[in-house]
């Protein structure tokens, strides 16, 4: 058997001391392990800030009108419409300002769907749904199609304020007016729409371009009767005084 021996000249050297690291270079270390996890979280508190200055800063209208049609607004026309609403309309939610707010819904019916943008047609129609569904506060209409959309949808009421049987559509001619048969529509000021043409631009009447349209009524088939109802009925009668129906035919 072998034995094994120390040699009594051997030398043992102790262990040095733990280095004892400065301050900057602990940070630095620091740093280096959880600049990821530091820069994720910096991420989440800055997109809850924005999440919640944007909910608080956000402007609750008033007012809701939707506009149905194949072709959106000119942003000059929108803006010009609502701001000449306003007048009308009054401070339903207590926050000192009256603001009108336009919905558009780009959309079309029947043959016109057909010729219809496949993506703006699905976008329009899940918008509308989806709003319709939620119960919105959109009780006044403009519409380039009421035919259409009353087909479509079956919510408008007739123009005296009864309803139709539910589940059936009803007269849409009995239901609406047209914008230009409505003296006090047809004399709101809109002002101009600019359209570019290669190297100039052109302005146009916004009053020509919402002439057409029609103005449309929700009904309301609950029980009780909503706040914006009551103000959207109030409206409806202001907006239409005076006003001729439309042919028939």
């Amino acid at each position: 058997m072998a034995w094994v021996t120390k040699s009594s000249d051997e030398q043992y050297t102790p262990e040095p001391a733990p280095r004892e690291y400065t301050r900057q270079e602990k940070a630095s270390n620091w740093w280096h392990y959880n600049k990821i996890a530091v820069a994720v979280a910096v991420i989440v508190v800055a997109l809850i800030a924005w999440t919640v200055h944007d909910a608080l800063s956000q402007v609750q209208p008033d007012l809701q009108i939707g506009y149905v049609g194949m072709q959106s607004l000119p942003e000059e026309t929108a803006d010009a419409l609502e701001a000449a609403l306003v007048p009308y309309c009054t401070d339903r939610n207590g926050d000192g300002k009256v603001v009108v707010q336009l919905n558009q819904y780009i959309l079309g019916f029947g043959e016109d769907s057909e010729d219809a943008d496949p993506y703006s047609q699905m976008a329009g129609l899940t918008k509308l749904s989806a709003d319709l569904s939620a119960d919105t506060e959109t009780y006044l209409y403009l519409l380039a199609d009421p035919e259409g959309f009353q087909e479509q949808t079956q919510i408008l009421q007739y123009r005296d304020g009864t309803l139709p049987p539910e589940g059936e559509t009803g007269d849409w001619q009995q239901m609406v007016y047209r914008w230009s048969d409505c003296p006090v529509l047809a004399g709101l000021d809109l002002g101009s729409y600019t359209v570019f043409w290669d190297t100039r631009d052109t302005q146009f009447s916004s009053q020509e371009l919402v002439g057409p349209l029609y103005l449309g009524f929700r009904g309301n088939w609950a029980e009780e009767v909503p706040e914006a109802y009551t103000q959207a009925q109030t409206l409806w009668a202001a907006l239409t005084a005076g006003a001729t129906p439309p042919a028939e035919g």
